[in-house]
């Protein structure tokens, strides 16, 4: 059982390593003092709380609404992974709760129901 978690560990790991972020069009500046990353022409700006995360949507600059759209937050801190809900919080923002975020964490959001597809945004907290 060890065995199979180490190499799922590293798998992620590898996976995120290996994939460069998708380019779009738009501003990619943080306007929440969060980490911007794009993918599909949307932009994704993570702000890593106390108690948790908070994702914010934008469509080539404006807020997208986050009704509908749920999700699973995985976080690798070393050779640990954590797993934890994302939920819509309203407006344009999604919530992510009971996750302690540091330096040197890889985070991949995997969303359903974003303008009707899921998608896969990944993120470094440096």
């Amino acid at each position: 059982m060890k065995m199979k978690h180490l190499i799922s560990v590293t798998g992620l790991v590898l996976s995120c390593l290996s994939m460069n972020p998708a380019q779009a069009h738009g501003d990619a500046k943080p306007q929440h003092g969060g980490i911007v990353q794009k993918a599909n022409d949307l932009s994704f700006e993570l702000v890593a709380q106390a108690d948790g995360a908070t994702i914010y949507l934008m469509d080539h600059g404006k807020p997208m609404a986050s009704k509908g759209i749920t999700g699973k937050l995985t976080v690798l801190q070393g050779g640990n992974k954590i797993e934890a809900d994302i939920k819509e919080a309203g407006d344009n923002t999604l919530r992510v709760m009971g996750v302690k975020l540091g330096k040197g964490d890889k985070l991949v959001a995997a969303l359903s129901d974003v303008g009707g597809k899921s998608m896969t945004v990944r993120f470094t907290i440096r």
